[in-house]
C-alpha cells in the first residue's frame, strides 16, 4: 500500500489567487443588474473565497457550478483530483491487487464499492486505471441473477442497491462491459408501480418505493445516460415518485418519513436525505416543481449566519481520513449553494 501524500496548500499561481476570481467574486449581490436571489443575500465574496482554498474535489466543482468559469479551467482543476490532495490519498490506498481495504463490498465505509463511490463524488476523471481496476473486480465478483447482482456474502439474491451503486461507479468511470446493459435492463424491470425501487422487493415481496433505493438507482441511471438502453421513462417516474412525496414525506399522512432526512452528511453513502434528493433534480436541470419547496426550505434553514453550512456528522464506519472537522462544512456548503441556484433560477 502506498504512502499517503502531504496535503498540498493553494500556492500564489492556483486557481483561487488568479486575477479572474477575485474579480468575480467582488461583486456585490446584484450589482450585475440582476436581482438579488436568496441564494446570493449571504456575503458572497467570504463564502466563495473560503470554497476555493478548499481540496481540488470541491474547487472545480465550485469553479463549474458557482461560478460559471471557462471550462478550460474547470477541466484543469479537476484533473487535479487524481493527483493531489484527497483524491490522491484515496488512490494512494488501493491494495496491489487493486481492491481497497480488502473487500468488495464491506467494510464500509472503505471497501472497494463505497471508495470508488467517494471518488465518482470527488469528480475522478473517467477513465482513471486505478478506477476502471476496482470497477473489474467489482464486476467480476459478484454474484449475477439474469442481470441483478449482489456483493454481499450473506444474501443469495440479487440486491438492488448494490446493483444500482455498481452501474453507477462503471458509468462514471467509463467502465466498458456488455454486463452493464444487461444489469441496467435488470434495474429497468424491477421499478416498482409507485416509480421507486426497492431492495426488498426482491427479498420480501415490498411494493412500496424506498427512498434510499431510489435515490441510488436514479443517480445509476442517469449516469448510465447515452448507453445503449433508453431509461429516460424509468427514471421520469422515478423522480415522479419522489415529487409525490414531497421529497421526504408520507404521501399518506404528509408525515416526515424520517428525521435523518433532514441532515445531510457527506459522502452520503447509501442512505437518502432531502440535500441528495435535491442534487438529483438539479443535476438533470429539472423544473422547479413547488412539490419541493418544502425540501428546499429545509436547506435554507440550515444555513449559518456566516453564509456556511455546518457539517452533519458522518454515518457509523471506517473512514479513510477525516475530510472536515466539526463545524462550517465546504461540501455542505458547496452542495447547498448549488442546489439553490438551480431552485431559483428555475423559480424566475
Amino acid at each position: 500500500m502506498a504512502t499517503g501524500p502531504q496535503d498540498l496548500r493553494p500556492t500564489p499561481n492556483s486557481p483561487e489567487r488568479r486575477p479572474y476570481h477575485r474579480e468575480m467574486m467582488s461583486d456585490a449581490p446584484g450589482s450585475d443588474g440582476r436581482p438579488p436571489t436568496s441564494s446570493d443575500v449571504e456575503p458572497r465574496a467570504g463564502v466563495l473565497e473560503w470554497l476555493l482554498e478548499g481540496d481540488p474535489s470541491i474547487r472545480w466543482q465550485v469553479l463549474r457550478d458557482l461560478l460559471s468559469a471557462p471550462p478550460a479551467e474547470v477541466t484543469a482543476e479537476r484533473d487535479r483530483v487524481a493527483s493531489t490532495g484527497w483524491g490522491r490519498r484515496l488512490l494512494s490506498e488501493q491494495d496491489a491487487d487493486g481492491q481497497w481495504a480488502a473487500g468488495l463490498y464491506s467494510p464500509k465505509w472503505t471497501s472497494t464499492t463505497y471508495t470508488l463511490l467517494l471518488l465518482h463524488w470527488l469528480g475522478l476523471r473517467p477513465g482513471n486505471a486505478q478506477a476502471l481496476v476496482g470497477c473489474r473486480l467489482l464486476w467480476d465478483g459478484a454474484s449475477t441473477w439474469d442481470g441483478g447482482l449482489s456483493l454481499a456474502k450473506t444474501i443469495r439474491q440479487p440486491e438492488v442497491c448494490i446493483t444500482g451503486m455498481l452501474v453507477l461507479v462503471a458509468s462514471s468511470f467509463g467502465y466498458r462491459d456488455e454486463r452493464v446493459d444487461d444489469t441496467v435492463r435488470w434495474l429497468l424491470a424491477h421499478q416498482l408501480a409507485d416509480g421507486g425501487w426497492n431492495c426488498d422487493s426482491v427479498r420480501r415481496g415490498s411494493q412500496h418505493g424506498s427512498f434510499h433505493t431510489s435515490i441510488t438507482v436514479l443517480d445509476a441511471l442517469t449516469a448510465y445516460r447515452g448507453g445503449a438502453i433508453d431509461g429516460d421513462d424509468a427514471t421520469s417516474r422515478g423522480r415522479e415518485f419522489f415529487l409525490r412525496h414531497q421529497l421526504y414525506r408520507s404521501h399518506r399522512t404528509g408525515a416526515v418519513v424520517d428525521q435523518a432526512f433532514t441532515r445531510f452528511p457527506f459522502p452520503p453513502q447509501w442512505h437518502f436525505d432531502v440535500l441528495r434528493g435535491l442534487e438529483h433534480f438539479a443535476a438533470v436541470e429539472a423544473p422547479a416543481d413547488e412539490r419541493l419547496a418544502d425540501a428546499v426550505d429545509v436547506v435554507r434553514r440550515r444555513r449559518r449566519a456566516d453564509g456556511r453550512w455546518p457539517a452533519h456528522r458522518g454515518y457509523a464506519g471506517r473512514y479513510w481520513f477525516a475530510m472536515e472537522e466539526p463545524g462550517p462544512s465546504r461540501w455542505a456548503t458547496l452542495r447547498c449553494l448549488r442546489v439553490l441556484r438551480w431552485w431559483d433560477e428555475q423559480s424566475r
